[in-house]
């Protein structure tokens, strides 16, 4: 009999049951989304507003965004209840890529991108490099592509924003090797093994900095 909610499990060898009704695990489920501009990336909201997993309808597990995006940004979003790819997929120092377009107030000039380029200082620290494309300038408007591996709170805005080009509209097209192809807005798909398997190299191209072991230790523990 195991009374400690933290006791480990030797799965292949051991049989788990709750009131002599054996336990299983989970599968692991990866549904890839193309977030559409209004649901939030929540599994709930205690306002009734409708979330992304409301999106997916009737799934087989219990699944949780991997990361997120705001309400009024669309695009690509990881759907999952594996929670080890999750936590190296957002965490900064496995540095990921995560690609956006944003339409643009006005033209950035050359100073303004490179500005992107070598990081800025936001109110809540320095940015790393980003890498920026213009992908079509205009008189009013412009979209530009900016490729970041952070994950902070409205850090596109943000950054677009503190150069002088307030975002109108935003999309997430690309994290690591995943792309939207052609899934509509509101559309989602489960990912095909060798997407997962793809998506789990990534995250390991760049080893945790010192220090992130013991931040995700801390973090489980809270």
């Amino acid at each position: 009999m195991v009374d400690s909610p933290g006791a480990l499990v030797d799965e292949p060898r051991a049989q788990v049951t709750v009131d002599g009704k054996p336990v299983r695990p989970q599968p692991l489920v990866h549904v890839l989304l193309h977030k559409p501009r209004g649901p939030l990336s929540a599994v709930v909201d205690p306002r009734g507003r409708q979330t992304v997993v409301d999106l997916l309808g009737q799934m087989e597990a219990r699944l949780y965004p991997a990361g997120r995006l705001d309400a009024d940004t669309e695009g690509l979003l990881l759907i999952t209840n594996d929670g080890d790819l999750t936590y190296r997929l957002t965490h900064p120092s496995h540095e990921v890529e995560k690609v956006y377009e944003a339409e643009i107030s006005g033209t950035p000039s050359a100073e303004a991108l490179q500005r992107l380029r070598q990081g800025l200082v936001l109110e809540d620290g320095p940015t790393a490099p980003a890498k920026v494309r213009l992908l079509r300038r205009g008189g009013q408007t412009s979209c530009v592509e900016l490729t970041i591996h952070e994950g902070r709170k409205r850090q596109v805005k943000r950054m677009l924003k503190a150069v002088g080009h307030p975002v109108l509209t935003l999309t997430r097209t690309r994290v690591g090797p995943l792309t939207l192809g052609r899934l509509p807005p509101g559309e989602w798909r489960h990912l095909a093994p060798e997407e997962v398997q793809a998506l789990a190299r990534a995250t390991e191209k760049a080893a945790p900095r010192k220090g992130a072991t013991a931040l995700r230790r801390r973090t489980a523990e809270r």
